[in-house]
């Protein structure tokens, strides 16, 4: 639905020691939305952070904090996200019994609505919710970890989610294994928001981070212009 890709760095790879600055870095670099990447070491085998650092980081920018939880249920903490400042919250279909009623609350809340989709869960799933969403968030890692490999058989999965859209303004975001390897790949498929973490923060210093960022953002960009 863009021509541009979406650039969305997940914090869960910055300094945690840190972490304001960093996500101030980040979006100097050039950053188009901060990734919040929440896990709950039940649905995920992780613990990350919840609204209270969410809270701290919103004054650091004025970028969509994009909100993915990794926990279960989801619902019963939708209201405490949205008021620590998030934009968009993504909730797990995985991770919730009724699907439509968490997306309903999340437009309750005030945010944008967003599902996403482990690698083995197959896209059928959200086809009598589509019109209740603003992004679909396709895993192409098992989530849980930051760093670990892409894996390649959800391209396809991408094609046949964009077949499903058709015409909705409903975002296709990657998350998992993105490098400047892998986008071109999801980005030719019909992705527009590529979440990235180690390739972004890979080299510690706000000129690294523009470069990562220029890098995945050249070759995605590049896919779209050639698939178009």
């Amino acid at each position: 639905m863009n021509e541009k890709t979406i650039i969305a760095p997940s914090v869960l790879s910055a300094d945690f020691s840190r972490l304001g600055e960093e996500v101030e870095a980040v979006c100097r670099a050039g950053a188009d939305w901060i990734h919040l990447d929440v896990m709950d070491g039940h649905f995920v085998p992780n613990i990350t952070f919840g609204p209270p650092v969410i809270k701290a980081l919103r004054d650091r920018t004025d970028k969509v904090f994009d909100c993915h939880l990794m926990i279960a249920p989801p619902t019963p903490y939708l209201g405490a996200f949205a008021c620590a400042g998030c934009d968009i919250i993504t909730v797990h279909a995985e991770a919730t019994t009724h699907l439509d009623r968490s997306l309903q609350a999340i437009r309750d809340v005030g945010c944008k609505a967003g599902v996403s989709l482990n690698p083995s869960t197959p896209e059928s799933v959200i086809e009598y919710v589509l019109d209740r969403l603003d992004l679909v968030l396709l895993m192409t890692v098992n989530p849980g970890f930051g760093g670990q490999d892409f894996i390649p058989a959800v391209v396809d999965k991408v094609r046949r989610v964009k077949a499903m859209i058709g015409g909705r303004p409903i975002h296709i975001e990657i998350d998992g294994g993105v490098t400047p390897e892998s986008a071109p790949l999801v980005a030719a498929a019909g992705a527009d928001v590529l979440v990235a973490g180690s390739a972004v923060f890979k080299g510690g210093s706000e000129e690294h981070y523009a470069r990562n960022i220029a890098a995945i953002r050249a070759a995605s960009d590049g896919a779209i212009r050639k698939a178009a």
